[in-house]
């Protein structure tokens, strides 16, 4: 892989991941109709993560795999993000820092960096074979 192509991979995913962020920070703001603010901001971010998936695997061509490795990487970059975003309002509101923030730094990128690589390994390697056809 060159490394125009592997920066072209990165800088859509580092793109999402602030997506992400901005998209989990900025529709939580409104306080009238809350859940459907929440909504919204579901189908913002699966749109963010379906057009990142379209955009490996037709604009770059990538595998499957490769496809779903950075479609979590992203994922991962907007968890990380958010839970900077939740430490960083929780010190501002008490003035400490708990260590439940400090874990939330691993686990919540964890815990959507792996369902997200499984569905768009699956999203992926079925619109894979179905252009093959």
């Amino acid at each position: 892989m060159d490394t125009s192509r592997r920066h072209r991979w990165l800088r859509a995913a580092l793109l999402v991941g602030v997506a992400y962020v901005l998209v989990g920070r900025l529709f939580a703001l409104p306080a009238d109709h809350v859940h459907v603010w929440r909504l919204a901001a579901w189908i913002a971010s699966g749109a963010a993560f379906a057009a990142h998936i379209g955009y490996e695997l037709f604009t770059l061509r990538n595998s499957p795999r490769s496809t779903a490795w950075h479609a979590a990487v992203a994922v991962a970059i907007g968890a990380f993000g958010l839970a900077v975003a939740g430490m960083i309002n929780a010190w501002l509101s008490a003035s400490e820092i708990r260590a439940t923030w400090l874990l939330a730094l691993v686990v919540w990128p964890l815990i959507t960096a792996v369902p997200a690589f499984l569905v768009a390994f699956v999203v992926g390697t079925v619109l894979a074979r179905g252009l093959t056809r």
